[in-house]
């Protein structure tokens, strides 16, 4: 596999020199998913463990068994393996009672956004509980109002979602509230995941593994203009955007580094 994925980067940077340069970020086996936010890295591998990036290593976040998590201004968050919706508390993973969910995000202003297990519906956690949750007791989430498979949150123009016809929406979003402003569709592509990055760049996953860009996002708006094609010469599964540094995992769990 090291070999290989070494070709296909060479092939990468003959091919995109002149747009993002993609490098192979340091080695996990078997990622299933990554998420990045103010700085930091973490990902998920097909085991289901949890992990974190410091410098060039990665290193386990402890025994839960964790298949999705994220980090951002609410913290470090997760789902475990029971789908029961688990914050990072002082070394480690703590489960919390209350809604499900298949898939939780923490990069909206302070606010913690989630997929309900039962449903595909969009749920959301205020601000100040999220920020204030320490690991015990039940979390009181509030509806979204909108039948997702897939959402991620930025602190800048709302939250952005994909639901099981690979539609793509997106929504302001007040984090105190977790009231909606109404979700607009999206057109232009058929979308599996979506991520928000903290400075408001939208980047997507197509259903053939393709990456896009929404360009033209503003606070006037924040559905943006168009959809901008990012070649990275292998079919993707999964990202995450922050400060400049795009995070794509391959659909073989190979992972690489991409900026601008």
């Amino acid at each position: 596999m090291k070999a290989a994925a070494a070709f296909l980067l060479v092939l990468c940077h003959l091919a995109v020199s002149h747009a993002w340069t993609c490098s192979e970020a340091p080695r996990l086996y078997n990622v299933k998913q990554i998420d990045a936010g103010q700085g930091k890295v973490v990902a998920t591998t097909t085991s289901n463990y949890a992990y974190f990036l410091i410098g060039s290593r990665w290193y386990n976040l402890g025994t839960t068994r964790v298949k999705h998590v994220s980090v951002g201004p609410a913290g470090l968050w997760g789902v475990d393996i029971s789908n029961k919706v688990n914050k990072y508390v002082s070394g480690r993973f703590l489960p919390s009672t209350g809604l499900t969910m298949q898939q939780v995000d923490a990069g909206g202003d302070g606010q913690v956004a989630g997929i309900y297990t039962s449903s595909n519906s969009a749920y959301c956690l205020r601000s100040a509980t999220a920020m204030a949750y320490r690991g015990t007791g039940s979390l009181s989430w509030t509806s979204m109002a909108r039948t997702l498979k897939y959402i991620s949150c930025g602190p800048l123009y709302g939250c952005w979602g994909v639901d099981s016809s690979y539609h793509v929406y997106v929504t302001r979003v007040t984090p105190t509230t977790c009231g909606v402003s109404g979700w607009e569709c999206v057109s232009g592509i058929t979308a599996k995941m979506i991520e928000v990055g903290t400075d408001g760049n939208v980047f997507a996953v197509t259903t053939t593994g393709k990456v896009y860009q929404r360009y033209g996002i503003s606070s006037i708006q924040p559905q943006g203009s168009g959809w901008r094609f990012v070649s990275v010469c292998m079919a993707i599964k999964h990202l995450s955007y922050d400060l400049g540094t795009l995070w794509v995992v391959t659909t073989s769990g190979f992972t690489m580094r991409c900026t601008h």
